[in-house]
């Protein structure tokens, strides 16, 4: 791995475990075992860096969340669509944990994250639209459209949630959690059938919460 990528994926580790707020370049290069001026050499700057790592997200998201506008998805299709969704916002979550002061310092990342904001309303929207048009989800247009509000605010805010709870989960039941609290706000617009899937992911995350 190159240098310059080494401290892209350095960084974002310790955004990550320690906080964006709380790592220096300095801890950075002290991570890396290379001299804070190496490091300078590659990025002026932990901006750059930050800019660098959005980048990197938001082509990563954007992949993602156009899936479902172009192709049309199944109850447990969406499960796991929805599961790699939040897998991707995990794996860069110190934007979203701190993401208001994050905009604030770092201004150029407000209209980019706001883009963000529209695909995943987009995506959504189409997730909704495609299961209610295969007859698996009653919800009608004006219920739909809160449910998109209410997805896009879970994803958006919900490792904040989940910190300020204090509780301490493992990524993947952390990930599951998500994704079945969007499919309960789903679940009184589901049919039997559908409902029997939201059931099995209801005991799935049982089973994993014990273990």
């Amino acid at each position: 791995m190159k240098t310059r990528d080494r401290i892209l994926h350095t960084s974002l580790l310790l955004f990550n475990a320690e906080g964006e707020p709380n790592t220096t370049t300095v801890d950075i290069a002290h991570e890396m075992d290379i001299s804070p001026g190496n490091l300078y050499y590659h990025f002026k700057g932990k901006d750059v860096i930050i800019a660098e790592l959005f980048l990197q997200y938001e082509s990563s998201i954007g992949e993602i969340l156009e899936a479902p506008v172009d192709q049309s998805l199944k109850l447990e299709d969406n499960w796991f669509y929805l599961y790699v969704v939040f897998e991707e916002i995990y794996n860069y979550r110190f934007f979203y944990r701190n993401l208001t002061d994050l905009i604030e310092r770092y201004p150029a990342l407000g209209k980019r994250f706001r883009r963000i904001l529209d695909l995943k309303v987009s995506a959504i929207k189409a997730v909704l639209a495609s299961l209610s048009q295969d007859g698996e989800l009653s919800a009608g247009e004006e219920e739909r459209l809160v449910l998109v509000d209410n997805v896009v605010l879970l994803l958006t805010y919900w490792l904040n949630y989940q910190d300020l709870r204090g509780e301490k989960m493992e990524p993947a039941l952390l990930i599951h959690r998500g994704v079945l609290q969007i499919l309960t706000m789903a679940a009184p617009y589901l049919g039997d059938q559908q409902l029997d899937f939201y059931h099995q992911c209801q005991e799935m995350y049982g089973a994993m919460a014990v273990s």
